[in-house]
């Protein structure tokens, strides 16, 4: 099977390149994809220089600007037209990679898919998808965490639309099930947004449950959570802060209280087994759904592995033709809408 190629910003991380480079190299020799490194060449060159990297699909495309973490998202698109966010993005309209991936500043990202790659057919907003982790073992995917902070229920509709079809392509589940995010069960719960938008969820051809309540995101009651940009965000950031709260606290609570060596050795691999499963890193990053081509965002703190799963999330979303499939299903959802 072919390759798939993907377009690498290697200046976003925190402390880019290095995540970068390294995480390319571990994706190439795990044979996920063809990998474009974007950023100053000769400072790509010199760090790749400094690893066993010979024979890999690996190229060096060079961009002379970086937007930082304090740039403005759109004066920054305007006024660094070779930054290496945007000259992947480039790669990605022109054909010359399948997908793109940044870990640099999230607005941005958004604002140079959304510009430069376009909109699918039938989606008026991009939606960003997270990946959480659940009790029963499978990841749950929820959308918007933050592409979108005023929707309309039309808005939820598509984004119920392609939650479910990257979590159907990506997890490998033939019917996903679908809930909308709300502060009860019951279906006269919500605000005016989920209610209307609760009446067109239960019109699509899906699996859908109606609300879930915010403690379902990790009780694997369903697989693809839909909220609005807001709410989705505040969720995110809530479910980040808790999870490095728990870390933290059962760190120390397992070196104050253990005695032996053979309970210190297995109470630190149940502690590794739990880092593990909750880590962002195993999944790569948030895909920006609903764009032409393939865009990952990943978090600033992005280490190697997380680059690595990230170009194997791009490859795997570019080779489930995921796109296609949206267009194909939002569009037969207008059709049977319109015939109502």
């Amino acid at each position: 099977m072919t390759l798939r190629c993907i377009a690498l910003d290697a200046m976003g991380t925190d402390a880019a390149p290095l995540p970068e480079i390294e995480g390319a190299i571990h994706a190439a020799r795990a044979g996920y994809a063809r990998v474009l490194l974007v950023g100053d060449e000769g400072k790509l060159r010199r760090e790749i220089a400094r690893h066993a990297s010979r024979d890999l699909p690996i190229e060096v495309v060079h961009a002379s600007e970086v937007i930082t973490m304090e740039d403005a998202a759109a004066k920054s698109f305007r006024r660094k037209r070779d930054s290496s966010m945007r000259v992947a993005a480039r790669l990605v309209r022109d054909g010359k990679a399948d997908g793109m991936i940044s870990a640099g500043n999230t607005g941005a990202v958004m604002t140079t898919a959304k510009i430069v790659l376009g909109p699918l057919e039938g989606v008026d907003r991009p939606a960003l998808a997270a990946v959480f982790p659940t009790s029963r073992g499978r990841a749950a995917v929820m959308l918007d965490v933050g592409a979108n902070v005023d929707c309309k229920p039309r808005h939820l509709e598509q984004f119920a639309v392609m939650g479910e079809i990257y979590y159907r392509v990506i997890f490998n589940a033939s019917r996903p099930r679908v809930g909308l995010l709300s502060n009860g069960e019951e279906e006269h719960k919500g605000n005016d947004l989920t209610r209307e938008a609760y009446g067109l969820l239960k019109q699509l051809p899906l699996d859908f449950v109606g609300y879930v309540e915010g403690r379902d995101l990790y009780n694997g009651r369903v697989e693809v959570v839909v909220a609005d940009g807001f709410i989705g965000n505040v969720a995110l950031k809530i479910s980040e802060g808790l999870i490095e709260a728990i870390s933290s606290l059962l760190k120390e609570a397992l070196s104050a209280t253990l005695s032996s060596k053979v309970g210190y050795v297995l109470s630190r691999k149940a502690f590794q087994n739990f880092k593990k499963r909750v880590d962002y890193s195993e999944y790569g990053g948030a895909p920006l759904l609903g764009v032409r081509g393939v865009c990952m965002i990943c978090h600033g703190r992005s280490n190697a592995n997380a680059i690595k799963n990230a170009i194997r999330a791009a490859a795997e979303f570019s080779a489930g033709r995921v796109n296609e499939k949206i267009e194909s299903e939002l569009s037969a959802a207008a059709l049977s809408r319109a015939s109502t």
